[in-house]
């Protein structure tokens, strides 16, 4: 399983930061989470940047059981 960090909205929309999830590529380890986690963390994790052991990813990528992918939100300030 994948470890899965996730921050700021969609932290909240999980009630959690940090959780382990299956699959063997980011698309699938997304997508179990969605599962896990309902309709309102699918809509927030749609916004969000997926990084893959610190770098950018695509839902295409392996994943391994010590990977880490990590969903970021949009940042805004003012």
């Amino acid at each position: 399983m994948a470890v899965l960090r996730l921050f700021a909205s969609v932290r909240v929309a999980a009630d959690t930061g940090k959780v382990n999830v299956p699959g063997s590529t980011v698309g699938e380890v997304l997508a179990a989470a969605d599962e896990k986690f309902g309709e309102t963390f699918a809509g927030v994790a749609t916004t969000c940047r997926v990084w893959l052991n610190g770098e950018a990813a695509m839902a295409t990528d392996p994943v391994g059981d010590d990977d880490e992918v990590a969903l970021l939100p949009p940042v805004s300030g003012g």
